[in-house]
């Protein structure tokens, strides 16, 4: 599908004005609740589906490298902003639910016309994605989670929930919006031009630029127990073939909550991504990126014939251009 500016929207679409010079969305969807849904695409429509969902405060150029990676070695790769977020509306009723966010991927398939695809989230995606696969919502032919498992260790959480409160009244430059990103995030080298940051904020009407998420989501359930209840019964339901992928410095997810995921779900795979953080696809995308790619050319083939180990070792190569300086 591709951009239709006649597409009706909510009276609560995302506030303040797009800065020149970041990039349109390639398709929109309609989600639940009449949301519209923003998103990229890279490879052949008619290939095997790869749907990349990122994490809370984050939007689909998070997984821009890899998307096209994937699109290369033959896969139809699918990057969308969750509701509340980057290009995609605001919900109208403040709704961002796990389950309404299980019910928009579930549009954005529908849509597509992808059959079986394969799920691959982050953090509050990934959660999206276990949800999906393990309650059989979506007919998944494999899953991967990147730093995300049940048990989340509730000072990395509050980290991250920590740094999306702060700057309620917004920033006056991009200089102080990378100044933000660089005290949540020291361990990356702080990005030389700024304008790439243009994507992850809106000039509101008051000149302040803006986070390009509704404040609203952070209002929402956050019941750490029953969360982990409910995503230890989706892993144990799992019968697709799955990789965990856990960021060697991540405070989120723990080696012990991945022995308990493995423990939960024995069939999965489990790779560690050594000097990366919680947001691992931005850490390492190169390591990132390789790992994801061998795991899907063995379990879920793309059509045509299979790439040479020189050839996806060039694909993966790519990756390591990556200049990506997304949100947590």
């Amino acid at each position: 599908m591709h951009p239709d500016p006649t597409i009706a929207r909510l009276p609560a679409a995302n506030a303040g004005e797009r800065l020149p010079g970041t990039p349109l969305p390639m398709h929109y969807w309609e989600g639940a609740r009449g949301v519209r849904l923003a998103g990229d695409s890279w490879g052949d429509a008619s290939a095997v589906s790869v749907v990349l969902q990122h994490g809370g405060g984050q939007t689909r150029h998070a997984w821009k490298r890899t998307g096209e990676v994937l699109g290369a070695a033959g896969y139809r790769a699918i990057a969308f902003d969750a509701r509340g977020h980057g290009d995609s509306d605001w919900a109208a009723d403040g709704d961002y639910s796990q389950d309404l966010m299980v019910q928009d991927l579930q549009c954005v398939l529908a849509q597509e016309g992808a059959v079986r695809p394969v799920l691959v989230g982050a953090s509050m995606g990934g959660g999206t994605s276990l949800v999906a696969a393990g309650e059989r919502r979506v007919d998944a032919a494999a899953l991967v989670l990147v730093d995300i498992a049940p048990r989340a260790e509730a000072g990395g959480v509050q980290n991250i929930m920590a740094f999306m409160r702060r700057n309620p009244d917004g920033f006056a430059s991009l200089e102080e919006v990378a100044d933000a990103i660089a005290s949540y995030q020291p361990h990356r080298e702080r990005p030389r031009h700024l304008q790439g940051l243009a994507k992850n904020v809106r000039l509101a009407a008051d000149g302040r630029y803006r986070w390009h998420w509704d404040p609203r989501f952070l209002e929402g359930d956050h019941d750490m127990a029953r969360r982990q209840a409910r995503l230890e019964a989706c892993a144990s339901a799992l019968s697709m073939p799955s990789l965990l992928v856990r960021g060697g410095m991540s405070d989120v997810l723990t080696e012990e909550g991945v022995r308990e995921f493995l423990a939960l779900a024995p069939a999965s795979e489990y790779v560690a991504i050594g000097a990366a953080s919680h947001m691992v696809a931005g850490d390492r995308n190169d390591s990132f990126g390789a790992a994801v790619v061998e795991f899907l050319m063995r379990v879920v083939p793309a059509a045509g014939p299979p790439l040479a180990d020189a050839e996806r070792e060039a694909l993966v190569h790519r990756l390591d251009r990556s200049n990506l300086r997304d949100l947590p």
